[in-house]
């Protein structure tokens, strides 16, 4: 958080359009950090403090990354389906205004809903929270899934494609052409496999550890597709998380180990070792597009931690496994060495 600030005109405008504010009205507000890709605000209202989003065209990263701001529309849909499917999970959607791009949700007290990537940060990892997001995670994918009707409800190829996987895999492969051809693969093959409604960001800076269980945020990567990518995205994280903090890595690897089984327990629109394939054949891309990428994790600082995730992902990203094991005993094997 960086203190209290005037909030934009265009804000309050939208509170008022959403009966959430009146004409005259200056609350007071807190402009959040944590996200590249949005403008984010806490605002105290007569009617309790919410949280106010507006998705930015040029994210907050060194290179030029840029995406269509109307992505928003789709993840207020996201909210709204995923919503009705675990509403323990998903924050309630208060008001979706076209005019300034914004949502607005209630503010989830830190107290009662810390982050999870704090937790990681900080060396809590906690089995149970990855087990319940596993669960949770499958049920959206389980739901939604071989849905034509809500597949057309989502037609944010161009989106995914902008914030994904050009970013992530076709990125990442300008950096190593000896990489290419595997990385370019693995972005046409998941782009190809529509399958569940996805999430698209499910990362620890957009989980919040509640008191009913995980919540998911900032969908706005919402996407008709391969639920192999929600899977690995994640996973990818845990995995990272070591280098940060070290002294938890076993138990951010039974964070991983219980994600998985719990996620898998619950595939039932397809063969589950199907989907384990293409998950443990997106993870090493995904640990390389967190070096290599346009959006490198900032708290991997050292060259030999990066020369690390570029051994172990180039190997897998040559020799492709099946299982996700696999992936996990070479990386704790390298942590180790």
């Amino acid at each position: 958080m960086t203190g209290m600030a005037p909030v934009p005109g265009d804000i309050v405008a939208a509170l008022c359009r959403g009966g959430l504010a009146e004409l005259g009205d200056r609350p007071a507000g807190e402009p959040l950090s944590g996200g590249v890709s949005s403008d984010i605000w806490r605002i105290d209202l007569p009617g309790g403090p919410v949280c106010v989003k507006r998705a930015l065209a040029r994210l907050k990263v060194a290179a030029d990354w840029q995406a269509p701001v109307d992505r928003n529309r789709y993840e207020a849909a996201w909210m709204e389906v995923a919503g009705r499917v675990a509403p323990e999970a998903v924050p309630p959607l208060l008001h979706r205004d076209e005019a300034s791009d914004a949502l607005v949700m209630p503010f989830l007290d830190p107290a009662r809903y810390p982050l999870w990537k704090a937790q990681l940060a900080a060396g809590v990892a906690d089995p149970a929270v990855a087990a319940a997001l596993g669960e949770v995670l499958a049920r959206i994918h389980r739901s939604t899934a071989l849905d034509r009707e809500l597949a057309a409800r989502f037609p944010t190829d161009v989106f995914f494609h902008a914030l994904r996987l050009e970013p992530y895999l076709l990125a990442t492969a300008a950096r190593h052409p000896d990489l290419e051809r595997p990385l370019v693969r693995l972005s046409r093959r998941t782009a190809m496999n529509k399958l569940v409604l996805v999430h698209g960001d499910v990362s620890p800076k957009n989980i919040l550890v509640g008191p009913s269980g995980p919540v998911l945020l900032d969908a706005e990567c919402a996407w008709y597709g391969d639920p192999a990518f929600d899977l690995a995205f994640c996973l990818n994280h845990l995995l990272l998380k070591c280098l940060l903090a070290p002294q938890a890595a076993p138990a951010l690897v039974a964070c991983f180990d219980a994600l998985v089984e719990r996620y898998l327990d619950g595939v039932t629109w397809e063969p589950r070792r199907a989907l384990e394939g293409r998950a443990a054949a997106l993870l090493p891309g995904l640990l390389l597009a967190r070096v290599d990428g346009k959006s490198p994790v900032e708290y991997l600082t050292e060259e030999s931690q990066k020369d690390m995730v570029r051994r172990v992902a180039r190997e897998f990203l040559l020799n492709p496994v099946a299982g996700l094991v696999a992936v996990r005993d070479a990386w704790t094997g390298a942590l180790a060495s």
